[in-house]
């Protein structure tokens, strides 16, 4: 169900910066978490929901480019916009590969960061807490898929394998990726596969479809 007010992610190890940035936008009507480090922004990011993410690049810790990798390759589609000191060329066309939606060089006036946040959540609806799987949607906060009235609810396993999918859905995972976003590092690849069979069985044979070779991607793309 999507919030009254949306979550974002703020992860700066500037003190002042970070007070600045929170308190304008909680003013704008965002919820807002902080974190001073690479290391806690991945946390919080993997274990909670936002609509989007305000990363600085030069992060003690873990860097803001690793950062923002890292989760592309668990699966979070939450939208993400960098902010740096570095204004080259090379620098914006690294932070865009490494995943980042939108990239604001400093110094920057706040009122360009504000309609930049806003128009990266109107490119990304989904974050709102939906998911487009094929004709029916997934339910982000109640891990469920539904169809009109009907409902799917999803183990915690099928849940983050379809999450994963549905949050990228013209990537193609492979099995490894799968198994480091939805599964314990004991599990084997196989496991991957087990779950994807279930998710068939309940939601038919067309969610996800097999990329020979490759892995898994959303189906009814």
């Amino acid at each position: 169900m999507e919030c009254t007010r949306p979550r974002l992610l703020l992860v700066e190890d500037d003190r002042a910066l970070t007070g600045l940035l929170a308190d304008l936008l909680t003013e704008e009507g965002y919820d807002v978490d902080v974190a001073a480090d690479g290391h806690r922004g991945l946390h919080h990011a993997l274990t909670r929901d936002y609509q989007v993410m305000v990363v600085d690049r030069g992060l003690p810790a873990l860097d803001g480019l690793e950062l923002v990798a890292r989760l592309r390759g668990r699966g979070v589609a939450c939208p993400v916009l960098l902010l740096t000191a570095r204004g080259s060329v090379a620098d914006r066309v690294d932070g865009l590969d490494a995943g980042a939606e939108d990239y604001l060089v400093k110094p920057f006036e706040v009122a360009e960061l504000l309609a930049r946040l806003r128009a990266l959540r109107r490119r990304h609806p989904e974050t709102a807490g939906w998911l487009p799987v094929g004709r029916r949607r997934l339910d982000v906060a109640n891990r469920r898929v539904v169809e009109g009235t009907t409902e799917f609810p999803l183990s915690a396993r099928e849940f983050a394998v379809l999450h994963a999918l549905a949050g990228r859905p013209s990537k193609v995972f492979t099995r490894a990726e799968l198994l480091s976003a939805a599964f314990d590092r004991a599990d084997a690849p196989g496991t991957v596969d087990a779950c994807v069979h279930h998710l068939r069985r309940k939601l038919g044979r067309d969610v996800v479809r097999t990329v020979h070779g490759l892995g898994y991607r959303l189906g009814g793309q």
